[in-house]
Formats: structure tokens, sequence, C-alpha cells
């Protein structure tokens, strides 16, 4: 969509200046073609003379279009009238007959660099040379021809509605370049204001285009770097544009024309771009290549948002962290979205900082769900809804939809009832817990988390045998804390490839993040096994991997679950940062039976069942259940309640699985 850049009265004057000067080319035109038909010789272009233009205003501002264009780019008196002669033909019918008429040949209605050499004064030749001026920037073309002088010459068609006062996007950019609207749902918070006006600081140095530092915002806050880089371009009266680095053309012409043609653009609209290399693969070499060297030949005003900082040779480059908003800043989002009713949640807002990671548009989503969530209940006629309730659900809705594609989401059922342990080991689950849902008290307010910063994040290991219960306190603990639990599938995540398993880790923590998810790593030991001896590369990769999870599970803001059959095979490093240990033992008879008592559901029929004596069945509890479940689809097909011969039936099965013999000690009275 087209829209002009001035008020009315600039464009009257700007429309009343152009015409003026192409009313000047135009006679010459006349003239030209007049002394054309009748056979007299055309003075030399050194005696024509167009008319002095008008000098340049004073203030930018004030300046016509055309000005600007000579301004911009250099023009000189004969550049500026070859570029007048071309608008011509699109902006006046008579110039197509008058050009025809000028060159004596009605087969060549259009201008040449022969015509301007014969009508225009200060002519010469490299005016159309591909470094001058108007080819460089492509604000006139060449057309086929047999000769440079009698081949056609066209004005670019971005450049004529910047004559006329018309600004639009060049529609050779569009695909690639978009501009950047200020969204409605993003806060600037403090933190980010101040990166913000230290980046306008900086740009607020006279100095040349290319020489100009670039800016690059890092880290994994994409909504913030944006915030920050329009509001660093509004405050030095620039508009924004985004680039992708995907989009980058890998043949070098295309590439080196593409900046030509952004910096062109940047000129015009008087505009800075945000070149977004977030979701760049470090390990693509040759994109990384394109990159390099759009940011080091690329003029202007320049933002990189970039997860990893990049280096370059050439051009100077200013490297920014951008963090999620601080804890009191999300505090004071929390409470400026929920409005006057944040004062009656009697705690909840701290709750949802301590918990969950969000930025401002995420903030102002889960506000603007759950409003819509009370309308409705309220129009069914049922009780106001509990809001703090209905904000915890909607912050971790939040950031499912980024971790259902990294790791599977386990849906809590699990209650501590059914969860069948001794009395120490339940104690430490609670401990758990408690650190969780007290973690903000204890590292906010009560100072911990200014002191040191390392060592905050809260990780268990879970270790004992296949079926004694691991995966089921995890999912215990997600139920206690109302959180989501995602089971980390390692199939996905380790890779044979170097730095592969580092990249995909970073993935799951940076996301998990957002949500305060709780992460299950099933088996771990295949995942955080011992560092080995460094006898070549991959050995020394593997160990730089088992570090850096380390550091992210040091610094991790929710709930890491290892779990391992083999407590022993667990790197010791591993050991020593992770703060809850939890053996789950094989369980005695007492706590068998107990789990038998447990299995069944109310609603399922039983006929005579024995606890005492199923106890005596030598399994651990994922084993119990699915005898448990066996017995049940066997009583079902028998349309009988569930019985003693059916869990006898369905034990032998569970046995021969485990390839393990079914003693007499075992099934005595049970079948």
């Amino acid at each position: 969509m087209m829209e002009t850049f001035m008020d009315n009265e600039w464009l009257r004057t700007n429309q009343d200046y152009l015409s003026a000067a192409l009313a000047q080319v135009r006679t010459l035109l006349e003239e030209h073609a007049a002394k054309v038909q009748t056979g007299a010789d055309g003075a030399s272009s050194s005696d024509q003379q167009t008319g002095d233009p008008p000098p340049p205003r004073a203030e930018a501002s004030d300046r016509t279009a055309l000005e600007t264009v000579c301004m911009l780019f250099g023009l000189s008196p004969f550049e500026r009238d070859i570029l007048l002669l071309c608008a011509g033909m699109e902006l006046d019918a008579t110039f197509a007959g008058l050009c025809a008429q000028a060159q004596g040949d009605p087969q060549k209605p259009y201008p040449t660099l022969g015509l301007a050499l014969a009508l225009f004064p200060q002519a010469h030749w490299s005016a159309l040379s591909p470094a001058a001026p108007l080819r460089y920037w492509q604000l006139v073309e060449v057309g086929a021809g047999n000769s440079m002088v009698a081949s056609p010459l066209r004005i670019d068609e971005r450049i004529v509605h910047f004559l006329t006062g018309i600004q639009h996007l060049d529609e050779h950019l569009v695909g690639f370049v978009k501009p950047v609207l200020e969204p409605n749902s993003t806060r600037l918070v403090p933190s980010h204001a101040a990166l913000a006006d230290g980046i306008t600081g900086v740009w607020s140095q006279p100095s040349d285009s290319k020489l100009l530092p670039a800016v690059q915002l890092c880290g994994h806050e994409r909504v913030g770097k944006r915030a920050i880089a329009l509001a660093s371009t509004q405050q030095l009266g620039l508009n924004l544009h985004e680039m992708s680095a995907h989009v980058l053309p890998v043949p070098p012409h295309d590439l080196d024309l593409l900046i030509r043609l952004w910096e062109r653009e940047a000129a015009l609209s008087n505009s800075a771009l945000l070149f977004d290399c977030e979701t760049v693969d470090p390990a693509d070499h040759a994109r990384a290549n394109l990159i390099n060297h759009f940011i080091e030949n690329v003029g202007g005003v320049l933002l990189i948002g970039s997860h990893e900082r990049r280096q370059t040779r050439h051009r100077p480059l200013l490297s920014y962290d951008v963090e999620k908003p601080t804890s009191q800043e999300q505090r004071l989002l929390w409470e400026e979205a929920i409005g006057p009713a944040a004062a009656k949640l009697n705690g909840h807002v701290a709750r949802l900082v301590s918990q969950f990671h969000l930025d401002s548009p995420s903030i102002l989503a889960a506000c603007n769900r759950v409003a819509g969530q009370v309308t409705v209940q309220q129009s069914a006629g049922k009780e106001q809804a509990d809001i703090g309730s209905l904000l915890w659900e909607a912050c971790r809705m939040q950031a499912r939809p980024h971790l259902e594609d990294l790791a599977q989401r386990i849906e809590p059922v699990a209650t501590w009832d059914d969860l069948i342990l001794p009395d120490a080991q339940l104690d430490i689950l609670h401990d758990v817990a408690i650190q969780v849902r007290q973690r903000s008290k204890v590292y906010d307010a009560w100072g911990f988390a200014a002191k040191s910063s390392r060592g905050l994040g809260i990780s268990a290991l879970f270790a004992g045998p296949s079926g004694t219960g691991k995966t089921m306190a995890s999912e215990v603990l997600a139920n206690e804390l109302n959180l989501d639990l995602y089971r980390i599938d390692l199939s996905q995540v380790v890779s044979k490839y170097i730095g592969e398993t580092e990249k995909n880790l970073r993935r799951v923590f940076d996301v998990a993040e957002e949500g305060g998810a709780i992460l299950l790593f099933d088996e771990a030991d295949a995942l955080f096994g011992k560092r080995s001896e460094v006898k070549d590369s991959h050995d020394r990769y593997a160990n730089i991997e088992v570090s850096y999870l380390l550091q992210r599970m040091e610094a991790y803001r929710g709930l890491a679950i290892l779990t391992t059959n083999m407590k022993n095979s667990l790197d010791d490093a591993f050991m020593r940062r992770i703060r809850f240990v939890v053996q789950f033992p094989f369980p005695d008879r007492a706590q068998r039976a107990a789990i038998w008592r447990s299995i069944y559901p109310a609603e399922t029929p039983t006929d005579g069942l024995d606890w005492s004596r199923l106890a005596q069945l030598n399994v651990a509890g994922g084993n119990i259940r699915n005898i448990a479940l066996h017995a049940a689809f066997l009583a079902a097909e028998a349309e009988q309640p569930v019985s003693m011969d059916h869990i006898l039936g369905a034990a032998r099965a569970e046995y021969a699985k485990l390839e393990k013999p079914l003693t007499a000690s075992e099934t005595r009275g049970v079948g």
C-alpha cells in the first residue's frame, strides 16, 4: 500500500518544483526537435541552457524529492538532467513523441545517452558508466541497443514514485525485507530501555555509513531484541525494516545487488535494518560466509539479531546481551496487565514471576486468555473463577507450543497416595517440592540470588531398578506443583555429530526456561555418563558437552530430574552438582502388598483378591501394574470379576517376558 511521506503543503511544493524542472527539459526537446526537422545544426551541448535549478533548501525536511535524490546519490547537473529526461517519459505523455522527433527517428520514442549529450550542458560520457551514480544505484536502466549512445534509458519505478512524493517499499526488495511495526503488546521495560538509549548514543556520533558500527543483539529474548531495535531507531527518527539471513542469495552478483538496493532504499525511506540471524545453524558454513559478507559490506544503520556473538574482520561491531525482563519488571508487567484486580490476588503474582519467565506479549496474552475465560464463566451463571489459578494455567499454555516438538509431555495423574516408598525417600521428594515452591522467597526476597548466581538450579537424581517408581515420582511432583512434565527423548537429542547434542539440549533448556517445566531425562546415564579420557577430537567434544550440561543444569530456573538404573555409571561431576539424590529401592513384601492394594480402581470388579499372597510375586511396581492390567483384560474377556486365577495367568506372561522363572513359593495360594 502506497502512502505519501510529507504533508499536503510539501506535496504541492514538490509537484510544482518537479513540473517546472520537467518543463525546462520539455522546452529543450521541443527546440531540438524543431531544429532536426528543419535541418538546422543543433548547438553544441556546452551552449545549451536548462536554467539553473533553485538552490537546495537549508532544512532537509523542506527539500523536494528531486533535490533529495541528487543530494543522497551525489548526482552531477548532467546526471540530474538525464534523470529528469527519463522521468518525463513516465510523467508527461508528450515526451515520447518529442524524443522521437529530437532524434529524427520515429522508431526511437525514448531517451538515449546520445540525445542527452545533444540536449544538456556539462555533458560527460561517464554519467552512464557502471560505477557512476545513475547505474550504480539503479536509478536508470540502460536497455538493449546497438551502442551505448543509442540504447534506450528508463528510470527505475521506485525512483519515479519517490520523485512524485509517494513512498513505498522497492518491489525488488519485496520478499527480502519487511517493515517492523510496533506491536501493541510490547512494553519496553527499563532494562531494555537502557540498552536502547546506549545504542542510540553510539549512532548519534557522525560517521561514514560504511564505517558506522553495527550493533549485535545477542541472546534468546527475540521479542525484547525487536523492541530494543525499534526504540533505538525511533529515537533517531529512523524507520525499521527486517531481513532474515535465510533469504540472502548465493550468487555473489545477486548478493551485492541486494546490498546496493537496500542501501538505496535505506537512504530513500530513512530506514535502519534489523538483520535476523536467530535461526541460522552455526554448522552451515556456506550461509555463515554469506552473512559475514553482508554484514561487512552493507552500509547504514544495521542491527543484528543473533543467539551467539558473531565476529567481523573489518566493520566495527558492538554486542549487547538482551535478557528477559527482570523479576521486578515482570511483576510490574503482570500488575499493569491484570489491573486493579492484581492487589487482590494474595501473592499469586509473585508465584507467577517465580515460576514463569515471560516477556511482555506473553504476559498480556495470558491475561487476555483469562479475561475471556472469566467472561464465559460469568455469562454461564457460574461463580467467578479463581483468577490466580487461571493465570497459572494460561502461563503453562504459553510455553507448550515451543516444547512439544522437542520433548514428550506427560500428563501427570499420579498423587502421593499412589507412591509406595519408604518414609526417607518420601521426605526427600517433599523437600524437592518445597524448594521449587519457595525458591522465589529464598533466592530473591532473602537475597541468595544476589549473593551468587551459581548453583541456583534445582536438580534431582532418581536412581533404582526399572519399575520402582521413578517416573511416577516425577508425575507426583508435577501434579503437586501444578507444572508441565516433559520427558526428553534421548534418541532425538543425542547425536553422533560433533556439537549437535549440545545444540539440541540448548534448545530444550532455552524453551523450558519460559514455562518453568519439569524436565525428565529418562535413563540419563546414556547422556550424562562418565567423561572419557581424551584420545581424539570426539572424546574432547563429548567432554565439552558434559561441561555444558553441568552449567545449564546449575542455571536452569525449573526442576530437572535425571533417572538412571545404574547410578555408578554417572559422572562424578554431575553427582557433586545434583541437589537431591533419591534411591528407589526394590519393594519389599509389605510395599508390594501396598502396591497391590492400590492398583485397581474402585470401578474394577474383583473377587477374592488376597493382597498378602499377591505380594509373594517378587516383582517391582511397574511389573505389578502390567500384571494387574493384563489380568483385567482377561477377566473382561471372560465377563468375570478379576480373580486370583486371572492374575496368575497374567503373572506367567509377565515373567515369560522378563525371562524369569515363576517359582512355587511365589505362586503358593495365588491360583
